[in-house]
């Protein structure tokens, strides 16, 4: 499937086959595919919990609406951002750069980032945004279906995953063989509307 089939054809998927299981080099495929997305300063803020123990996925299922794709997908993703990555260690992100563009970009992740605090979680955001998109065109790709969720007690699931202080939870997808299609597209909005040249009148 070429990615703009991908894009037209992926939906939130969310009645998956609870026996069916990816398979290990599936699950890297995906998640070396999220890797790829961009990042600000390339700091690659994403952390990705895959969480694969039964009980634990129960548990967050609770928190979660009761929403049968979290336990039934293949797959279930906690998409986590380090909103300290900026500061850790930052020359790694740049150590196979020329010389120049190092020494140039690395002090400027600090004073990009440093004392900015709404930055450096809408980064967050962001960065995982990109990812997670990676994850369910790839999914799309390889034949399975996807469900991008918000619907969820975040500060359970934080204490569910054991999410570090620095941490922040952007939203899960869940990935598996879809065993019902969505339901039609319920209202798009034009490409009038959506599209603006230039500004805004």
């Amino acid at each position: 499937m070429n990615i703009i089939d991908a894009i037209h054809a992926r939906r939130a998927i969310k009645h998956y086959d609870p026996e069916h299981r990816l398979t290990d080099d599936e699950v890297r495929t995906l998640l070396t595919a999220a890797m790829q997305a961009p990042t600000a300063f390339n700091v690659q803020h994403w952390r990705f919990v895959v969480v694969s123990d039964a009980e634990l996925r129960r548990q967050i299922r609770a928190v979660a609406w009761d929403q049968a794709q979290v336990t039934d997908a293949s797959l279930l993703i906690v998409m986590c951002a380090d909103r300290d990555a900026w500061k850790k260690e930052p020359v790694r992100y740049w150590r196979d750069a020329p010389e120049p563009v190092r020494d140039f970009l690395v002090p400027a992740i600090g004073s990009y980032y440093e004392g900015r605090e709404q930055v450096q979680r809408d980064e967050c955001m962001r960065s995982c945004g990109l990812a997670g998109m990676a994850i369910m065109l790839a999914a799309k790709g390889l034949g399975y279906d996807s469900c991008p969720m918000d619907g969820f007690d975040f500060d359970a699931v934080a204490k569910l995953i054991g999410l570090p202080d620095d941490h922040v939870i952007s939203f899960m997808i869940a990935v598996g063989k879809g065993t019902q299609p969505a339901w039609p597209k319920p209202g798009q909005l034009s490409y009038d509307e959506v599209v603006i040249q230039n500004r805004f009148a």
